[in-house]
């Protein structure tokens, strides 16, 4: 089935913005949101809750199941922190946002996360682990980093991903 609209994944720590600039690009283009948190939790696609992280665990394969069809068809904007779990062929644009540790510090403490998880999360961004796991899993060309500091950044980021879905359209005949 050839799709009539992409699928981008926004994907980066928590905090960076991933759901703040899903629902912006929802409002503003052909593309539906789709909050895999919500998918985990609606769906039971989880094998419970882990108290000590205050999450769910994500039973990856259901989860998958769950999403298939509908992610097949295009036109999502897939959002979750994890990225490597997604087929290559269901993805378009793979969106890592970034976010410099001191901004997400404060993003994560006004959401009450335990001291050991924001640290983690902070190591993580630290690290470029999400951006690491997005180029160790798709192509390099469908990979893009993009700094999710502040509204600014927020209003540059949508303005890039219309403009890209734009050229997608052209290319594959979609305009």
């Amino acid at each position: 089935m050839t799709r009539t609209l992409p699928n981008i994944i926004l994907t980066g720590t928590p905090g960076t913005g991933k759901t703040t600039h899903a629902s912006l690009l929802a409002e503003r283009t052909p593309l539906r949101h789709l909050s895999i948190n919500d998918v985990v939790k609606d769906k039971g696609c989880h094998e419970g809750f882990d108290e000590e992280y205050q999450s769910w665990i994500v039973d990856e394969d259901k989860l998958l199941d769950a999403i298939e069809e509908q992610v097949k068809e295009g036109g999502w904007i897939i959002d979750w922190h994890a990225c490597d779990l997604f087929p290559k062929s269901w993805v378009d644009l793979v969106v890592v946002l970034r976010a410099g540790t001191e901004v997400l510090f404060d993003r994560l403490s006004k959401r009450n996360y335990p001291d050991h998880k924001l640290q983690e999360n902070l190591d993580s961004e630290i690290m470029d682990v999400l951006l690491q796991e997005a180029r160790d899993s798709y192509d390099e060309e469908i990979v893009v980093e993009l700094q999710s500091g502040d509204a600014d950044e927020l209003e540059a980021n949508v303005e890039r991903i219309e403009a890209w879905l734009e050229q997608w359209k052209k290319d594959n005949n979609q305009s």
